[in-house]
């Protein structure tokens, strides 16, 4: 289909929504296999709140820099063995402790089961041997980036572990997208606009009032004293629009902002389209952009 980037060709048979809630439990099971295998071969440690953290180290005894990094799955599903290969070149590449930590979904576990969760992984980290707690990044991809920036708020505001840079991946940011106008969904691949208000529904089914910003952080009222970031989207993604407005807003309240935009760029192109020259370019700046904060 025309206006997606080249480098992906024929994107026609990918899926327009990777999971409805019908299959939902299907995925996770699935998912969950997967991290099993995988995660048997993987350090792995647990959080304050018995949720467990799979941890990649670097050569030498440190202190190291460390990477809080978030699985995405709009904040409905996901594992961590998604991120292991990602994680594993962030250890080896740029010498720095990476932790992968799990975390609640909705609709079983809504707001803020998901972000108490990653606080505590936070916290675990800033205080793990070999870490230099002054070097501390942390990011995510989709759900896992919003997140991420949820994450670098609420440290902020409970003057927790210091968070030194955010990294965040086509962020899930915005609940409101779940009642603006639609894009047509034929420009959507992965993720589209039917799942993407099931799943913020869910998400924040206890909130009563006003949507706080570690909830959704376009939210935001303020960005005082959050961390620098590198904020990233592809121009085809449903959260185009947020993200590049969150970015804005961080860039005009002084925060130093690294925006990348693909033009051509469906949700999930940089996994789904892994070996695109794109992609790889993409990934090479988002870890680039990582040593030079963390270094």
């Amino acid at each position: 289909m025309s206006g997606f980037h080249p480098d992906f060709g024929n994107v026609d048979r990918l899926t327009k929504q990777a999971v409805r809630p019908g299959t939902l439990r299907v995925y996770r099971l699935l998912l969950a296999l997967g991290g099993w295998l995988v995660g048997r071969r993987v350090e792995q440690a647990v959080s304050s709140r018995g949720r467990r953290i799979w941890v990649y180290r670097p050569e030498g005894d440190g202190p190291h820099p460390a990477l809080l990094w978030l699985h995405g799955g709009g904040l409905i599903f996901g594992n961590p063995v998604t991120e292991h290969d990602f994680a594993r070149q962030v250890a080896a590449e740029i010498g720095a402790v990476v932790a992968l930590p799990t975390y609640g979904f909705a609709p079983e576990r809504p707001y803020p089961a998901g972000i108490e969760d990653a606080y505590a992984a936070l916290e675990w980290l800033a205080a793990a041997p070999g870490v230099d707690p002054a070097r501390i990044a942390v990011g995510g991809d989709s759900a896992g980036g919003g997140l991420a920036a949820a994450l670098a708020i609420l440290a902020r505001d409970r003057g927790g572990p210091a968070v030194r840079f955010q990294m965040l991946h086509e962020p899930m940011l915005d609940e409101a997208t779940r009642t603006r106008p639609a894009p047509d969904p034929e420009t959507m691949r992965m993720w589209n606009p039917a799942i993407n208000t099931w799943a913020w529904d869910g998400y924040l089914r206890n909130v009563d009032g006003p949507v706080p910003a570690t909830a959704s952080p376009s939210r935001l009222a303020d960005p005082a004293g959050l961390p620098p970031a590198w904020i990233g989207v592809g121009t085809r993604d449903l959260f185009h629009a947020e993200v590049r407005d969150y970015a804005g807003r961080l860039a005009a309240a002084g925060i130093p902002v690294d925006f990348h935009e693909v033009e051509g760029a469906f949700h999930g192109f940089a996994a789904v389209r892994k070996d695109a020259p794109v992609s790889k370019d993409y990934v090479a700046r988002m870890k680039a952009a990582l040593a030079a904060a963390l270094n």
